[in-house]
């Protein structure tokens, strides 16, 4: 779908967002992840380094990870697009979105959305990775707290609950409620998980 300029300095529009369509008329120079985050509202993409460093923006864009801190909103004129915000379904995580929590695959959580979305971008692509691949993939992806180690578990238990085998979850996450109700009934202190993963905290 081409661009198509509406008045001068502007740039109209439109795309799919987690399912939902969006027009709108936007400045040529507009980054897509502030589209996203102040014209859509969708703060779970966060803004990180600007220059294409550390992975925390990546969204899908026509089923493709994507650093959308380099990419205009123009450029996702006509595109389907899925960010964090989309990637439960019906209130319940995904099976990446588990792996983060069952294998504590996250402290602070700002890279927690990239990395998701990364990593189901390649396990869309490899269904069965190695140890080494699955940190290959997530080279692009940077984390200050895990060490990574818990990341790439994560990676491995969502791979394992994609091809319906099972992996036993990590220490401590014996939890008494629902997945499907982690956000609401959560103890405090898991709060900020909940709504790390789901791409629900403000950042």
């Amino acid at each position: 779908m081409a661009t198509t300029m509406t008045a001068p300095g502007r740039v109209a529009v439109r795309m799919k967002v987690n399912g939902v369509e969006y027009a709108a008329d936007v400045e040529p120079r507009l980054l897509l992840v502030s589209f996203l985050r102040d014209n859509l509202g969708l703060t779970g993409t966060h803004i990180g380094c600007d220059t294409s460093q550390c992975g925390a923006c990546v969204i899908h864009l026509d089923g493709e990870p994507v650093k959308s801190c380099t990419l205009l909103t123009a450029q996702a004129n006509g595109a389907e697009l899925t960010t964090i915000e989309g990637v439960a379904k019906n209130g319940e995580y995904d099976a990446m979105q588990m792996g983060f929590w069952e294998m504590h695959g996250l402290q602070c959580g700002y890279c927690t959305p990239g990395m998701i979305m990364t990593a189901n971008a390649f396990l869309d692509r490899n269904p069965d990775p190695t140890e080494a691949e699955i940190r290959h993939a997530l080279e692009g992806n940077l984390c200050r707290c895990t060490g990574y180690q818990n990341i790439v578990k994560a990676v491995q238990y969502a791979a394992k609950q994609r091809s319906g085998g099972a992996m036993e979850p990590g220490p401590g996450t014996d939890l008494d409620f629902e997945h499907k109700d982690v956000i609401e009934h959560a103890p405090e202190d898991l709060q900020d998980w909940g709504d790390q993963l789901a791409g629900q905290e403000e950042r």
